[in-house]
């Protein structure tokens, strides 16, 4: 594995950042996942675009145009020879002093990392996933806007410890007024006669690139698709469940909180849109890269 820092290439065993990089000491940064199917990055501008209003929204410069990012990405996955895979892609504050006063920082850190991921095993995407609610609640906007894709992780980190301590590998993050927002690091979808619902933005769901293009394929298979507020008991009476995530796809979620969700089995909407999903990213000409 060959990672991209800085406009050069390190070997994985070799590649580092100061341990004065604002991105480690205080999470100051941003930060973008995607993914590479038949050799090409999907919807790579729409991630791209997502990272610089990220970056934008915490003042923070990139070093590089987003033509130039767009190409550094590209190149990384040549560079590394994968035609199937995961990238993160991250940009730092850079390295500064002993305190959180950004100006102490000059330049920032861009890195690339090309890999593999696996977030489930692959039978669980026909057999589907028991979720819990986490009592850890999703930062409010007030606070701190979830649409910025920052470093700072530790409130999901903490919702994901609990799911993995009642036996689960998810969980809902609620936000402070009981509204479901999203999941650890996917978004959330439910089905109730025939509608496809999803909790909006302002309560607290990161704008998935994943959530988007589920958004877009409901309209090509005529499904009603919305964005609104959802509560627990939404969640425990739908027909169908399911996260999307660049990661993760499209996972059917069969029970939340003990309860069964529908009849037990991944519902038929879901596995509509699921197929819908894999015929295209198996297109490299429905990409926009």
């Amino acid at each position: 594995m060959r990672i991209y820092i800085n406009g050069r290439y390190y070997d994985q065993n070799e590649a580092a950042v100061s341990v004065f990089d604002h991105g480690l000491l205080y999470g100051d940064g941003v930060f973008e996942g995607l993914r590479i199917y038949c050799g090409r990055v999907f919807r790579l501008g729409a991630h791209i675009e997502r990272l610089y209003r990220s970056a934008q929204a915490i003042l923070l410069e990139i070093p590089m145009t987003p033509a130039q990012m767009k190409e550094a990405v590209l190149d990384a996955v040549r560079e590394n020879g994968r035609r199937e895979g995961y990238i993160r892609l991250i940009v730092t504050r850079g390295k500064g002093a002993l305190g959180i006063d950004p100006a102490s920082c000059t330049t920032p850190t861009v890195i690339i990392i090309v890999g593999d991921i696996e977030l489930y095993p692959m039978e669980y995407y026909e057999q589907g996933i028991g979720i819990i609610t986490a009592s850890t609640r999703r930062i409010p906007a007030d606070c701190f806007d979830v649409r910025i894709k920052s470093l700072n992780y530790l409130n999901n980190v903490l919702a994901k410890l609990e799911a993995r301590q009642a036996g689960c590998l998810e969980a809902v993050m609620l936000n402070r007024e009981g509204y479901v927002a999203e999941c650890t690091g996917d978004n959330l979808f439910i089905v109730r006669d025939g509608t496809l619902c999803t909790p909006s933005p302002t309560h607290g769901a990161l704008e998935g690139i994943t959530m988007q293009t589920v958004m877009e394929i409901a309209a090509c298979l005529s499904i009603v698709a919305q964005a609104k507020a959802l509560t627990p008991y939404d969640l425990y009476t739908a027909d169908e469940c399911f996260m999307t995530g660049t990661g993760a796809e499209i996972m059917p979620v069969l029970r939340i909180d003990g309860r069964m969700i529908g009849t037990g089995r991944p519902g038929a909407v879901t596995s509509r849109i699921r197929d819908h999903f894999r015929e295209m990213v198996a297109d490299p000409c429905r990409f926009d890269d």
